[in-house]
This record gives C-alpha cells, sequence and structure tokens, in this order.
C-alpha cells in the first residue's frame, strides 16, 4: 500500500453546517440529482447492486440511491460517519480508510462515488489507483472535483484542498490504468458566471459568503429552487455526451468523470514528477 496521505480533514463546524444545510442547499440538491441520472443510466436499480461512496461525508448523496441500490459509504472522520449513521439508517457506514476497510465489499462494488474527494488528498493518483485495483472489472467510478484554479478562493482553503483540476490534469489520474473513459466533462456550468463574480467579490472584501469559511449560505426558497433547477438541468447535456450524441460543457465550477474498470492489473502509483505544484 503506498503512502498517499491521510486527507486533510474538515473542521467539526463544517461536518456539522453539510449536515444541516446539504437537503437544502441548491449545489448539493442540484449535484445529487445530476449524480442519481448519471448512476441509474450506467447501473439499473438494483437492491443486490452495490454502490460504494468514498468519502461520504455526512452521507446525502449515497442516502438518495438506498432505495434503489445496497449503499455503503466510507469516511476517514469518525464525526462524519456518526452523523451519517444518526440521519440515515438504511446505509451502512464504515468509519476508515478505502479500500482497507472495505474488505470484500471492494470486490463487490458495481459503482464507487467519489464525490468531491481527491482534491483532499496530497497524492490523488495513489489514492485512487488502489481503489481501482481492488475494484472488479466492470466496476464504474463517478468522480467529482472542482475545476477552474482561477476560482480558488477562501472556501478550497477552509476545506483543506491541494488543488483544483482542469481536464488533462484530472483524466492524469487513471492515465495507464485499464481503464475507460466514459465521460468527463465540466458541469456546474450554466451558473459559472456567477459564481466568477461572487468569488471576484468574496476575494475583495476579504471572506467567504457563508459560515465557517465557506460558501454554503443558503438563499430565499425561490431563488434556492431556482439556482437547483438551473444547476440540476445540466443533467441532460451531461447524459447525452456519456453516450456520444453532445459534446460535454467546456468550462464550468467543477468536473465529472465517469471511468470504467476493465480487466487487467492496476498497478498501484504515486504521482509523477514533473505535475505543476499544488496550490497548498
Amino acid at each position: 500500500m503506498l503512502n498517499f496521505l491521510s486527507p486533510r480533514p474538515m473542521r467539526h463546524e463544517q461536518f456539522q453546517l453539510h449536515a444541516e444545510v446539504e437537503d437544502r442547499h441548491w449545489w448539493f440538491v442540484g449535484r445529487r440529482r445530476i449524480l442519481c441520472r448519471l448512476v441509474e443510466e450506467v447501473l439499473p436499480p438494483d437492491r443486490q447492486a452495490t454502490i460504494v461512496d468514498v468519502g461520504c461525508g455526512t452521507g446525502g448523496n449515497i442516502a438518495a440511491l438506498a432505495d434503489r441500490y445496497r449503499c455503503v459509504g466510507i469516511d476517514t472522520s469518525a464525526e462524519a460517519v456518526e452523523l451519517a449513521r444518526r440521519r440515515f439508517s438504511q446505509v451502512q457506514f464504515v468509519a476508515g480508510h478505502a479500500p482497507q476497510k472495505l474488505g470484500e465489499l471492494a470486490q463487490e462494488a458495481r459503482l464507487v462515488l467519489l464525490t468531491d474527494v481527491l482534491e483532499h488528498v496530497a497524492d490523488d493518483y495513489a489514492m485512487f489507483s488502489e481503489l481501482f485495483a481492488s475494484a472488479s472489472p466492470g466496476c464504474c467510478f463517478l468522480v467529482t472535483v472542482p475545476a477552474d484554479q482561477s476560482l480558488w478562493s477562501e472556501h478550497d482553503e477552509s476545506f483543506g484542498h491541494y488543488r483544483r483540476y482542469d481536464l488533462q490534469r484530472l483524466a492524469g489520474v487513471w492515465e495507464g490504468l485499464p481503464a475507460t473513459t466514459l465521460l468527463i466533462s465540466y458541469f456546474n456550468s450554466r451558473l459559472l458566471p456567477a459564481v466568477r463574480l461572487a468569488r471576484a467579490w468574496n476575494r475583495r472584501r476579504g471572506r467567504a459568503a457563508g459560515r465557517a469559511g465557506t460558501d454554503f449560505r443558503l438563499p430565499s426558497r425561490p431563488i434556492n429552487s431556482l439556482l437547483t433547477a438551473i444547476f440540476a438541468g445540466e443533467a441532460r447535456r451531461l447524459l447525452a455526451a456519456m453516450h456520444g450524441r453532445k459534446r460535454g460543457y467546456r468550462a464550468g465550477v467543477s468536473l465529472m468523470a465517469l471511468v470504467r474498470r476493465e480487466a487487467g492489473p492496476a498497478v498501484v502509483r504515486s504521482k509523477p514528477a514533473g505535475l505543476l505544484p499544488d496550490r497548498r
């Protein structure tokens, strides 16, 4: 096992904030709707099919799938796992590192979620390749990460991010592994101009928009509903891109990839030398 270092931990108040707002805030709700659409497209609902959410946090994403699949969430934070267990009894939650703490679940998984996890890890190549090597052929990995280094802000600093990604940097994480890329695209693209303005304003005034150094501030109900609809509406184009009917988004606040594990040896490797240095 390579030592890719433990993920940079979120703070207590950030986990509490996640638990409070992830069922309502437009970013969480919109992203979750997109994720669920893509999951159902690649893995038809089946209560015997196992989905593992690595870095599950307080559990909102994996819980949204629990009525259709056998769902497991794992996180290195015991606090996050405890919050998730209290909220979502229908999901099996595990505290610890994946794949070590997953045991046979790593081989049984039909789909692995890695939603906004890799940016928290110093050696994202090592983390991903170790998870990938433990999976069985045919398993799909649905990955999301923050994009566009120009959007770096106090929000990233507060969450302990090492980097924001571009297409090439993200695709490099599984380059050379026995993998087929089914989709790689920017997303949260329709709201990119608004996010740019908000980040610029926050930098000018010297603080984030929300609590605990984050941008998670719940807007009024009508605005929140509108933003949710705008964001979640990107699912149609992302599905079309996955099937080759349209191109993905060319820019966005985040990046998404769907990668399928193929047969063959997957070598666990470290981040290569020569990459641009991380922001932190």
